[in-house]
């Protein structure tokens, strides 16, 4: 077996095929350098390559419970612990660019992930307007969704969508809990964000 190092990166070739970066060796790294357990990164990890690259949904305790990821946006089940916010950005950051490259190096793993057990089809469309373009967060628990828009929440409920102006608010945080109500707590830089008096846009 020979070894052939590149800039920030180790591959080993035998018999003249080329195996993927050793991820292992990937996550103990980002680990120990964001100070949260390899099953955390791990998780996120697959989280991100479920995401396309580019967001992450996953439950792991180091976060609190249910967390989300996206450039520019990191909600935590601790949702008032901006540290933690701050470490889920900059893990998900760092794993997202080694997935982006990973992807460009071996296109097919993208599609044939050997750590996910089941790819649902694509839809045709997402649930939402699509006037209102991509949204910065989305989550579901059974018949319960929302997304999240530069100053507009959408929520469904039980096949009903609702679309609300948020204003001023910039929702940076999200919790669902499932008891026996089915509940979403958002939080923006005013704190609590009480939907009831979000004004109503009618889709």
């Amino acid at each position: 077996m020979r070894s052939l190092l590149l800039i920030g990166e180790t591959r080993f070739i035998t018999m003249g095929t080329a195996m993927p970066l050793d991820e292992e060796e990937l996550i103990s790294r980002v680990s120990i350098r964001h100070s949260v357990s390899a099953d955390a990164v791990r998780t996120i990890l697959r989280a991100l390559r479920s995401g396309g690259g580019s967001m992450a949904q996953f439950s792991h305790p180091d976060f609190g419970g249910m967390s989300q990821w996206s450039p520019g946006m990191a909600m935590v089940g601790d949702m008032f612990n901006s540290s933690l916010k701050s470490k889920l950005d900059a893990v998900c950051t760092e794993l997202a660019g080694y997935v982006a490259q990973s992807a460009s190096t071996d296109p097919g793993r993208s599609r044939d992930d050997p750590e996910v057990s089941y790819r649902a089809m694509r839809q045709p469309s997402d649930w939402w307007p699509a006037d209102l373009g991509t949204p910065s967060a989305v989550g579901a628990q059974n018949d319960l969704r929302y997304a999240v828009f530069p100053g507009r929440l959408v929520i469904k409920d039980r096949g009903h969508v609702e679309i609300y102006d948020t204003g001023d608010h910039r929702i940076s945080g999200v919790a669902q809990a499932q008891s026996a109500d089915q509940t979403l707590t958002f939080t923006s830089q005013n704190g609590l964000v009480r939907v009831m008096d979000l004004p109503r846009i009618r889709a």
